[in-house]
This record gives C-alpha cells, sequence and structure tokens, in this order.
C-alpha cells in the first residue's frame, strides 16, 4: 500500500486542499468537528470530480455503441481466422482504425477517477493512523478523527478490531453496522446499473459476445464491491456510493433520452416523442430534431421501432423532413368540421379489398358475364338490322321482289344501286344486304366491248 500511496502522492495534495476548502464551507454550518462536515466534504468532492469527468463520459458512451455496432464484424474475423491469432489481431487493429473505435474509450471514466480514489484512501488513512498529509495539519487531524458518520468514524473499517476502533471514539457494532449498510447500498447501485444498461440500452436485434461480457460484469463487479469494500474507511465508502449514486443517475438520463437503437428505450423514447410531435405538430428542440433527422437518413435502413414511429406519423397526417423539422402532410388525412365550428381530423378511409370468392361463385359469375355478352351482341344485331331496314324502306322500294313481278334487266339495276356485296365475301349480314337467301342473286358486270 505505501508503493501504491507513494505513486499517487502527486494528488494527494490536490485532493486534501480540495477537502478542506469544502470543509471550511460546511463547518460553518454544521460545526467543524461533525461528520455532515467532512461527509458533505468528500460527497462535494466526488461531484466536483464527476462534472470534470463528463467529456469522457459521453465519449464512453459514443465508444461503446461503437464497439456494439463492429460486434458483428469482429465475429466474422474471429471465425474466419480462428486458427491464426496473429492475423486474428491484425485484422481486429485493422477494424479499429477504419472505424476510429477504441475499446480502452469506455474504460476513460474509471481510469481518470482511479487517481483520486486512491489518493482520498491515502488521506482518510492518515486520518486514521494520526498523521498529518497534504494540507491537512494537526487541528484538521483532530477533527477529523472526532467526526462520525452515525456513529462510525470516518477512518474506521468494517475488518478493525475493537482497540482500533474505541481509539477512534466509537463501538464496533455501530461500525459493523454502518460499513456493512453502506457495502450493501454500493454494491445494489453497481448491480442496478449496469442491469438498467443491458435491459433497457442494448439492441436487442444483435446478438453478440459483448453482450455476454457485460452480462457477466453484471454480476462480478457487485461481488468485487462488496469484497473490498471490508478494507475501505467509511470516508472512502461514502465516496464510492456517492460516485455509484452518481453513475446510476447519469446512466439512466442517457438512456431515457439519449438511447442506443434498436433497443426497449428507443421504442419508450419514440413513443413519448410521437404523443408530443401529434400533439404540437412539431419537434420542440434540437436534440429531437436530430434524431428525426437521422431516422430520416436511415430510409430502408431503420429498425422496427424507426419504422413504426415514421408510419405512426403518417397515420396522424404528418411527414418527417429531411432536416428533422416535422410538418402536416397533404392528402393524408380529410380535415372535418365539428358542430362547434372547431376543425377536426381524421384519417382517410382505408381501400376496401374485395372479398374472395370460392371456385364455384367464379365459375357461375363467368357463365352469368358471359350470357349477359351474348345478349347484348344479339341486341346490338338487332337494333342495327333494324335500323338498316328503316333506312331501305324510306329510300326505295322493297327489294323482296319475285321474278314474276319484275323483270330481269329492272331487277339488275336496283341490286347494284342497293350495293348488294358479292357472293362468299361474308362481311356483312343478310339485313344489311338486303337479300334473302332464294332472292336474286348480283349479276355479272357488263364486258367493255
Amino acid at each position: 500500500m505505501d508503493t501504491i500511496a507513494g505513486f499517487f502522492s502527486f494528488i494527494t495534495t490536490p485532493v486534501s486542499w480540495v477537502i478542506v476548502q469544502f470543509h471550511t464551507v460546511y463547518g460553518a454550518i454544521f460545526g467543524a468537528d461533525t461528520g455532515w462536515a467532512w461527509g458533505l466534504s468528500i460527497v462535494s468532492l466526488v461531484i466536483l470530480i464527476r462534472i470534470c469527468l463528463i467529456p469522457l463520459f459521453v465519449k464512453q458512451i459514443k465508444a461503446t455503441r461503437a464497439m456494439q455496432t463492429l460486434q458483428p464484424e469482429m465475429k466474422k474475423i474471429q471465425e474466419r481466422y480462428k486458427n491464426d491469432k496473429q492475423r486474428q489481431s491484425e485484422e481486429m487493429m485493422k477494424l479499429y482504425k477504419e472505424t476510429g473505435t477504441n475499446p480502452l474509450s469506455s474504460c476513460l471514466p474509471i481510469l481518470a477517477q482511479s487517481p483520486f480514489f486512491f489518493a482520498l484512501y491515502h488521506v482518510l488513512n492518515g486520518i486514521a493512523t494520526g498523521k498529518t498529509i497534504g494540507v491537512i495539519n494537526d487541528d484538521l487531524l483532530a477533527s477529523a478523527r472526532k467526526a462520525h458518520i452515525f456513529g462510525a468514524p470516518l477512518a474506521a473499517k468494517f475488518m478493525d478490531s475493537s482497540d482500533k476502533v474505541e481509539a477512534l471514539g466509537a463501538t464496533l457494532t455501530d461500525v459493523r453496522v454502518v460499513t456493512a449498510v453502506m457495502i450493501v447500498l454500493m454494491s445494489f447501485s453497481q448491480f442496478y446499473t449496469q442491469r438498467q444498461l443491458m435491459t433497457k440500452n442494448v439492441d436487442t436485434t444483435v446478438k453478440t459476445p459483448f453482450m455476454q461480457q457485460q452480462k457477466m460484469l453484471m454480476y462480478v463487479f457487485p461481488v468485487m464491491f462488496a469484497v473490498f469494500g471490508i478494507n475501505f474507511p467509511v470516508g472512502v465508502l461514502v465516496y464510492w456510493l456517492t460516485t455509484n449514486v452518481w453513475t446510476m443517475g447519469q446512466q439512466m438520463y442517457v438512456i431515457r433520452n439519449n438511447p442506443t437503437p434498436g433497443s426497449k428505450a428507443q421504442a419508450a423514447y419514440l413513443e413519448r416523442l410521437h404523443k408530443h410531435v401529434t400533439n404540437h405538430g412539431k419537434t420542440r428542440n434540437r436534440r429531437e430534431r436530430a434524431i428525426v433527422k437521422a431516422i430520416v437518413a436511415k430510409g430502408r435502413d431503420r429498425n422496427e421501432f424507426e419504422r413504426k414511429f415514421i408510419n405512426g406519423l403518417t397515420k396522424s397526417g404528418l411527414a418527417a423532413q429531411p432536416d428533422g423539422n416535422v410538418v402536416k402532410s397533404e392528402g393524408s388525412v380529410a380535415t372535418l368540421t365539428a358542430e362547434d365550428g372547431a376543425p377536426t381530423t381524421t384519417a382517410a378511409p382505408k381501400r376496401q379489398q374485395p372479398k374472395r370468392q370460392s371456385k364455384a361463385q367464379r365459375q357461375s359469375g363467368a357463365a352469368k358475364t358471359a350470357g349477359e355478352s351474348t345478349v347484348a351482341n344479339a341486341s346490338d344485331a338487332s337494333d342495327a338490322s333494324d335500323a338498316s331496314g328503316s333506312s331501305d324502306s324510306g329510300a326505295s322500294e322493297p327489294t323482296s321482289l319475285s321474278k314474276s313481278e319484275q323483270p330481269k334487266d329492272a331487277s339488275q339495276p336496283a341490286a347494284r344501286k342497293a350495293g348488294t356485296p358479292k357472293s362468299g365475301s361474308g362481311g356483312r349480314s343478310k339485313a344489311q344486304s338486303g337479300q334473302r337467301k332464294g332472292g336474286p342473286q348480283r349479276p355479272k358486270s357488263p364486258s367493255k366491248k
């Protein structure tokens, strides 16, 4: 432990200085020797550190999502080069370089927070052993040794002996009860944070080994905190519990407002966004416009929840634009007016699909259609015959003359005038030719002399 303390000694002085400054503020309110003054100083130190680490946290989120996206490609590389580990590593590094992804980016907040954690541990250990450290002098050291949080001194541990705990002005029972409760809360907060990440903010359409690793860490980390927690001073447990609660709240905010595509959190977010957009007819801020813009740009690559969101806007008479705005769509809804004069919108009626008919119904329908067509053709032919007969009767005498009533020479001009077709043409009906089957035939044209 001395080696670790010496390695992180460069940050011990800044950490002790920040704690003393916060203690000055809270000491004026609650009293310099109270556990509230020293406990809130540690909590404020955590909040200050986590605020400074927000940019790294954002980078961690992007790196984690990029790694989730690359899992299918990584799996293909592992299967292709499973017998060649060197080539597998080369292809992995090539994939990371092409996509600009760094696997260590997801660990940046933890790595950046580690020096502050060990520096605080070293400061509290100095308080427990009665040694001044950093900017904490003898007066501040005596005040910190008197401070108790729910009856447990800041420097006491779960595994301390009763003599050491009594030297700090407390009982072993109080120390173990307080430290046990804080260890349980610390482990539970870590478990819940990892669980909501796995159950709500993971793409359910892709099953990759990365999900199994995260699932394993969900159970491993709480056990690690429980094992190591029994050797942490109360002040360090306050620090670690506070940072776990901060992480849990920060994770909940990210999952609610910036979920992973394809996850259950995205489905809930798009449902809330659809409800707001349909009520107000527009997106309310830049972040929502950016999400709508990204969904529109995906086109056919949208997942199930994104397609449902776009279809819901269409049914509501709205259309998402490429720039992320939402406007009213013309023709998709019909505008009606209520009795009180207020305009109301209703969706356009859906097109009715014809009912499916059986084979017997289709055959009877076809026979009926054929019969109607035959009757119609016969009616048309009858009408044409009547019209031709009436025109012939008005223009000249009927052509149904016998040979005894009219001479042969007189019948020839009449036949030519009527325009009798040649025999064998078959192009006109009997009604149009004006001749009966047994009537006179058209004479041959006289030869020119």
